[in-house]
């Protein structure tokens, strides 16, 4: 079981996984930087990159904007780097 993602430890490491965001479970309305990176880890192969930008646009309501979007074969891992507006 993964830890759970709490405001402190998301200030902290300055990122949050996909996963927390898309389910509800961080709130970022506390968060006190402007940059922050979203980690999609998952299992879903080449749907990393969609579920990123999911989350991604989950962001953008909340006045959020993605700078860029990276994906890292060797950790499997695809990160979204947002800026707040």
């Amino acid at each position: 079981m993964a830890p759970q993602e709490t405001p402190d430890s998301v200030a902290r490491s300055r990122t949050v996984t996909a996963d927390a965001l898309l389910a509800g479970r961080v709130d970022l309305r506390a968060y006190p930087h402007r940059y922050l990176a979203v980690a999609c880890q998952t299992n879903l192969g080449p749907d990393r990159v969609s579920y990123a930008i999911a989350a991604a646009e989950t962001l953008d309501r909340f006045g959020w904007d993605l700078v860029s979007l990276s994906e890292f074969t060797s950790g499997r891992v695809v990160y979204a780097l947002m800026r707040r507006r």
